[in-house]
């Protein structure tokens, strides 16, 4: 489906949010040019999922950039382009994945020493399902007084994944 069609279906369904995800998105040739027509529609909000291993100033700065740091229990705790902190405004959001307390730690830090509080609409903290307790990860949260947001994935909760 070409960025045209796709902008149509959007217009045609009176979308007022879409969100760009699945994967990396940045890896796909067009996604900034996409995210750029689909603000032109009055009212609506865009926003793209990313996994930070890809450079975030491509994409419009009205685009809600939801990015995703990944913490040293993942595996994949090099893959986050630090450079991208720099393009970080006001609408975003950091995300943060924690396996264990480690990765809190690391998360905590990582929050602090870029003041990422202060620089971003939202800090979240997210536990991995099956590895760390939504409850423990609160209580750490409430422990350290860091002002960010827990989240969960309801989905897995809910048992639908």
């Amino acid at each position: 489906m070409s960025i045209l069609q796709l902008v149509q279906k959007a217009d045609a369904s009176g979308a007022g949010v879409v969100e760009i995800t699945g994967g990396e998105p940045l890896v796909q040739d067009g996604v900034p040019a996409l995210a750029r027509e689909l603000l032109k529609a009055k009212g609506r909000r865009v926003l793209l999922e990313t996994n930070g291993s890809r450079d975030i100033s491509v994409v419009p700065e009205r685009v809600v950039r939801i990015v995703d740091v990944k913490c040293p229990g993942s595996g994949a705790g090099e893959s986050f382009l630090e450079s991208n902190i720099r393009h970080l405004g006001p609408n975003d959001e950091v995300k943060f994945v924690l396996g264990d307390r480690k990765d809190f730690d690391w998360a905590r830090r990582f929050t602090e020493g870029h003041s990422l509080v202060s620089k971003v609409n939202a800090v979240l903290f997210s536990p991995v399902n099956g590895k760390l307790k939504p409850g423990k990860l609160a209580d750490w949260i409430l422990d350290c007084g860091l002002n960010v947001r827990l989240q969960v994935q309801i989905h897995r909760l809910a048992g639908l994944r």
